[in-house]
């Protein structure tokens, strides 16, 4: 989503082979541990779609007598059918891949019973959500294999596209990757009073997309991996290859989830026209944006919409560019930088009901004032996958925040490779990169950003509520295997005076 910047002076990498070997591990990584690089890849014209796609079943829920709205979620292993009567092995939740759609509303008090019913632990993380830290379903909440675990918290934040996803300390690539992922929608009264497209499956669609590998008979297989993780070289869109979508109205929106673990897309149409953005990760923005491409990293999500004439049919596509992964072409070439996929026909039918233009505001966003920041914090994003020069520890509070203040975090990719960086609990705001506004579409509530190699990214945030010595939230690279090999960090939320209760390091300035 980003527009390419100049670089600082000296952060160009001089060459190509020196940006591959722009840190040890990264050599490493390619000669030493037996990863192949995978080369670019092309699908656009060389898919068919002729799959319906799949929409995620709502999640069945019931109000207690207190008031409490319950789901119920069954982590399973099974096997799925990604292509006719060939079976591959998969996880998901309530079925045999991905899970179901949870919806509530602000205000609710939600508890989702959580069963595994897999041979090895795993957890469930409410990606986005404002929660208590013993409910985040970090790698601190593991599920024993046939336990349970029931998380209960109230919805208090603005209407949004979240997700839900295992985080076991080194096995959250691998967990995802077998399907374990799905939506969690939140709705709220002023984002309902837009009329905006609703009807969940009809014009309000969610798009999870993921990359996958395949065998030529169309077995699920590993993906080849390059420095940013398991790449695939085909994608999937809530579980369906080659999928398209009826549209019966004029105006779609579209809910897309980048659920893959490593890939980064550049979402666009194929004829073309702008994309109209409406969200992105913590909620809708204050008006539309129009954009050529809108750039997901893992994690991330974004609402558009879609405006159909009958009859026509329109591409999803992905195209990245080294340009726009902000990567020196080699780099990018060997880590999904530089391909291109059809993802989505969406095929109007001949008549279309009527629908009107999205409101010209959407949300009213107020603005961090930076003269209350109490704490500034640094985060260095190194190719060793460690932050600020450590490894993730489970027994080490690396940041201690004290509860209802206002903190920037300064996060900076100091190489030449991709990272992202993903923050628990909070909605933040995008301050400045490299000391510039952020452009339109990163303006609004995030709480996962793609950091571009070199780069600086000031972000506001507060931690209203939810003090507990006791129990962390994390802060990590999304790009999963970077997260499993350590690329992680732990934060605690006390009260004015109080300290975590876990040993504690400190990476902060007041």
């Amino acid at each position: 989503m980003l527009q390419t910047r100049l670089r600082r002076p000296g952060a160009t990498i001089g060459s190509a082979m020196a940006a591959l070997a722009a840190g040890g591990l990264v050599a490493l990584a390619f000669a030493g541990c037996g990863i192949v690089a995978p080369g670019p890849v092309d699908t656009v014209g060389e898919v068919d779609f002729d799959t319906p796609l799949a929409i995620p079943p709502l999640a069945e829920s019931h109000v207690d007598a207190d008031g409490t709205r319950v789901f119920a979620l069954d982590a399973r292993a099974g096997s799925t059918e990604f292509a006719p009567g060939v079976a591959s092995e998969s996880w998901g939740f309530n079925g045999t891949y991905l899970g179901p759609t949870l919806v509530a509303d602000r205000g609710e008090h939600v508890r989702v019973d959580v069963t595994n019913s897999l041979d090895e632990p795993t957890t469930v993380h409410w990606h986005g959500m404002h929660l208590p830290a013993a409910m985040d379903g970090g790698p601190h909440q593991m599920v024993a294999p046939d336990a349970s675990w029931s998380p209960e918290w109230t919805i208090d934040q603005p209407a949004a596209t979240l997700w839900y996803h295992p985080h076991p300390h080194g096995e959250t690539e691998a967990h995802v990757a077998k399907g374990l992922a799905g939506m969690f929608v939140l709705h709220d009264e002023a984002e309902r009073a837009l009329g905006l497209p609703g009807e969940y499956g009809v014009d309000d669609v969610p798009v999870i997309v993921q990359d996958a590998g395949f065998s030529a008979d169309g077995a699920r297989e590993d993906p080849q991996r390059g420095y940013a993780g398991g790449l695939g070289d085909e994608v999937l869109v809530n579980g369906t290859r080659g999928p398209y979508l009826d549209a019966t109205t004029e105006l779609v929106r579209l809910r897309l989830l980048n659920a893959s673990t490593a890939r980064t897309y550049a979402f666009t149409w194929g004829d073309a026209r702008p994309i109209e953005l409406i969200a992105t990760d913590g909620g809708l923005l204050e008006a539309s944006v129009a954009l050529d491409h809108v750039r997901l990293s893992p994690g991330e999500r974004a609402e558009v919409l879609l405006r159909l004439a009958p009859g026509e049919r329109v591409v999803l596509q992905s195209r990245m560019t080294a340009e726009i992964a902000g990567l020196e072409s080699v780099v990018a070439s060997m880590n999904g930088g530089a391909d291109a996929f059809d993802v989505l026909e969406v095929r109007a039918a001949e008549e279309l009901q009527p629908a009107a233009s999205a409101p010209t505001e959407l949300a009213s966003i107020d603005d961090f004032d930076p003269a209350e920041v109490v704490t500034t914090r640094r985060f260095e994003l190194g190719d060793s996958f460690e932050i600020n020069g450590e490894a993730m520890d489970m027994g080490r509070i690396d940041e201690t925040v004290t509860v209802n203040t206002l903190e920037r975090w300064i996060v900076e990719n100091t190489n030449a490779v991709p990272h992202s960086f993903h923050v628990h609990d909070v909605q933040f705001r995008i301050a400045s990169i490299d000391g510039e506004a952020p452009p339109a579409e990163l303006a609004g509530w995030k709480d996962t950003i793609f950091t571009e190699p070199e780069t600086t990214y000031e972000l506001l945030m507060r931690f209203d509520d939810y003090a507990d010595p006791s129990t962390p939230y994390m802060y990590h690279c999304h790009l999963l295997w970077h997260e499993d090999q350590g690329m992680m960090g732990q934060f605690a939320v006390v009260e004015p005076g109080q300290r975590a209760t876990m040993s504690e390091g400190t990476h902060h300035e007041h």
